[in-house]
């Protein structure tokens, strides 16, 4: 397996309007659709698209929405195998509004993502043993999380996204921390410096031993690699959706790690998927493929195996005790 990604999987309910509404304020939605996401599910989704082999572990709830994201998973060419069914929950929901200006706000519901256990880790032990990239997130417990990277052999890639603190141990099994401009603040314990060569001393004082990526937005990303700090500015494109496009860049980023890219190549990779990925309305719409990635970056594309067919699954899965 090339990435495995242990996260959430939701529903994504995306509402576009001319500008975000301000506290106690009503807007007129333009339009509302309906997509799947989910930050675990949208990772998957864009280093799949990306040509990689890529397994997730994640829960639904035993509803509609968890088999339609299944099925849509699935139909994505990712290995659903550890991707299991609660009782407990319903299939986590996302409310997404997005303005004319492309930003857009949003507010998550747990749901059966917010039940994922050491338990279901444990029952994927093989399958993140075996991965060259393991990827996770926030949005399932840090417990979880912790559990996850404890059993990855390969390179472990966390976004602590939603920017909570995170314990010791967590932040000494990664390798490689992906953190915007808030999640650097929360998790290194200071605000990210105008003047980014100054970031190496932050990883240092904070103790963290792992290369430090920070997505800039509009104006790209920065690395620190062995002390070193490096830059990548993002080619203009058209914006309609910025929904996903850090999602993008964490999937493409595991892409190239898993192919053993050098972190500057795999960051100017990734800059350039998540770039790609706001021309459309939601998350993983816009998401590139190896050749429009290659062409952006003016290279040719990597070489991509076509993944292990997996067998179509009508409806949930039986709902499992967790």
């Amino acid at each position: 397996m090339d990435v495995a990604v242990v996260g959430s999987v939701n529903i994504d309910l995306v509402a576009s309007v001319v500008r975000l509404p301000l506290p106690g304020e009503t807007v007129h939605a333009l339009g509302f659709e309906q997509f799947f996401g989910g930050k675990g599910s949208n990772q998957a989704v864009a280093a799949a698209r990306l040509g990689r082999h890529v397994a997730f572990v994640g829960l639904t709830g035993a509803d509609a929405e968890g088999g339609a994201v299944r099925a849509a998973l699935t139909a994505e060419g990712i290995d659903v195998t550890h991707l299991g069914v609660t009782a407990e929950a319903g299939t986590g929901r996302a409310i997404v509004v997005v303005a004319q200006d492309a930003e857009n706000s949003i507010v998550v519901v747990g749901g059966a993502n917010a039940v994922l256990g050491e338990r279901q880790i444990a029952d994927a032990t093989d399958l993140l043993d075996d991965a060259a990239v393991v990827v996770a997130q926030l949005e399932v417990p840090v417990g979880t999380v912790l559990a996850a990277a404890r059993a990855a052999a390969g390179t472990f890639v966390l976004n602590p996204a939603p920017a909570q603190e995170l314990p010791r141990e967590l932040l000494d099994l990664v390798d490689v921390l992906v953190v915007n401009e808030v999640e650097y603040e929360v998790v290194l314990g200071r605000p990210l410096p105008e003047d980014l060569t100054e970031v190496p001393a932050h990883v240092a004082e904070s103790g963290l031993r792992c290369t430090v990526v920070v997505t800039l937005g509009g104006r790209g990303a920065a690395l620190c690699h062995d002390g070193v700090v490096v830059t990548e500015v993002p080619p203009q494109v058209p914006v309609v959706d910025t929904t996903g496009a850090g999602d993008t860049f964490i999937g493409a980023l595991a892409d190239a790690l898993s192919r053993h890219e050098d972190p500057h190549a795999a960051l100017r990779w990734a800059v350039h998927a998540a770039s790609l990925s706001v021309g459309s309305l939601g998350a993983t719409t816009g998401m590139p493929t190896p050749a429009q990635v290659a062409a952006s970056v003016g290279r040719a594309a990597p070489t991509t195996v076509p993944p292990t067919p997996v067998p179509a699954v009508d409806g949930p899965a039986p709902a499992e005790e967790v």
